[in-house]
């Protein structure tokens, strides 16, 4: 687990690039965070470490140029909306397609659902699994929990849940990760991975390199289990 002090955080976030020198560019995994609301820097800071070279996504044809796509926490509803405004619905719906790897954070797992209770947003119904929106109560019951997750290897993930979503239920197709309160907190179908919980927030890289390997994966073979087992997308759900 790669663990850094708080003040190289800070420098991270305020310069994300700033570990770039001596790298490999052109060798190294392209990953993108959507920048439309929400904790995208954070997001930023954990792949910058892993040696992945990452950019701030605010328009829609940004999204084929990537390896990977990250679409962080934040507000739902302000998300969803910005996707559908800004154009980023088919674009991001084509790359998954084509086996692209998305991987979504608490406000990104409601937007890459089939399909939400409790609300009204626009959806990429990439993931097969019906997802409820602040499942674990308002921001004032925000919490941390230790998860057991076997795909991330032994020890316990420390998970930050902000104004959590939970899995409600899921397809045959998708694997349930994690598990808290009898409800499903992480899960992947394809290469598309989704958590409840904000591990852009700890200094546990694991979530982030589990996602770099799918963009790897892609990176040698796009068309390689790209769309196995992947969720149809709703259309009623999408407009």
């Amino acid at each position: 687990m790669t663990r850094f002090t708080l003040q190289q955080r800070r420098d991270a976030i305020l310069s994300p690039e700033f570990d770039a020198r001596g790298r490999d560019m052109l060798a190294a995994p392209r990953v993108g965070v959507l920048a439309l609301q929400g904790d995208f820097r954070e997001h930023r800071v954990m792949l910058e470490r892993l040696g992945a070279v990452t950019s701030e996504v605010r328009r829609a044809d940004a999204v084929d140029e990537l390896d990977g796509l990250v679409i962080p926490g934040g507000e739902s509803t302000t998300i969803g909306k910005l996707i559908r405004e800004y154009g980023f619905v088919e674009p991001i719906r084509a790359f998954a397609a084509a086996g692209g790897p998305v991987y979504g954070s608490c406000a990104g797992l409601i937007a890459l659902a089939r399909k939400i209770i409790d609300g009204d947003q626009p959806l990429l119904g990439l993931i097969d699994i019906v997802a409820r929106r602040n499942a674990f109560g308002r921001q004032i019951r925000s919490f941390e929990a230790d998860l057991a997750i076997a795909a991330l290897g032994d020890g316990p993930l420390r998970a930050v849940f902000i104004r959590a979503p939970w899995i409600e239920s899921a397809g045959p197709g998708v694997e349930v990760l994690a598990s808290l309160s009898g409800h499903g907190v992480a899960a992947r179908q394809g290469r598309i991975l989704v958590t409840a919980f904000h591990p852009e927030l700890t200094d546990d890289t694991r979530v982030h390199a589990q996602f770099l390997d799918s963009v790897a994966q892609f990176r040698r073979d796009p068309a390689e289990s790209a769309g196995r087992g992947s969720a149809a997308v709703n259309e009623e759900v999408v407009s």
